[in-house]
């Protein structure tokens, strides 16, 4: 039990640790410091300024020095995020954020609504390279990438 509580308050740490306050509520709360991983199931819920990711998992990987690299959000995976400097909504089967190389990765069934513009993007895989300003979206099987957006005429 003191383990944990450690592992809780170490997380909290790296967390707060940026410019920005991190919550995450869920259900349930696990952390294998030998593994460098912890788990949050049943109704998780990721809180960083404006960006919000909700879902039924989450499992963010740490390095050697307790700094997350990577968090994986499954199970109606919903979210809201500022992504250069553009406002963003949608959902996806799995969503994986990489807070060193700056990238979301959004896969299976995944929607991107730009909520500024109305643009939307539907696939398979969509991958957004902040870093180097750069989307990536793909489609599997027989199903083609989708991308809606209005075109104002002038008169």
């Amino acid at each position: 039990m003191k383990k944990i509580v450690v592992a809780c308050f170490m997380l909290i740490g790296v967390l707060m640790a940026k410019s920005e306050n991190v919550e995450i509520t869920s259900k349930h709360f696990e952390a294998d410091e030998a593994k460098l991983i912890s788990k949050f199931t049943g109704n998780v819920k990721v809180v960083k300024g404006y960006d919000t990711i909700t879902s039924d998992n989450l499992v963010i990987n740490f390095d050697k020095n307790k700094n997350p690299v990577k968090y994986t959000a499954t199970g109606k995976a919903k979210f809201k995020l500022i992504l250069n400097k553009k406002h963003y909504a949608g959902k996806a089967n799995k969503i994986i954020y990489n807070p060193i190389k700056k990238y979301y990765r959004f896969i299976g069934n995944a929607f991107l609504q730009d909520i500024d513009t109305h643009k939307k993007i539907y696939g398979d895989d969509i991958t957004i390279d902040q870093l180097n300003g750069k989307y990536d979206v793909k489609s599997s099987g027989n199903k083609p990438v989708k991308f809606i957006f209005k075109v104002e005429e002038k008169k």
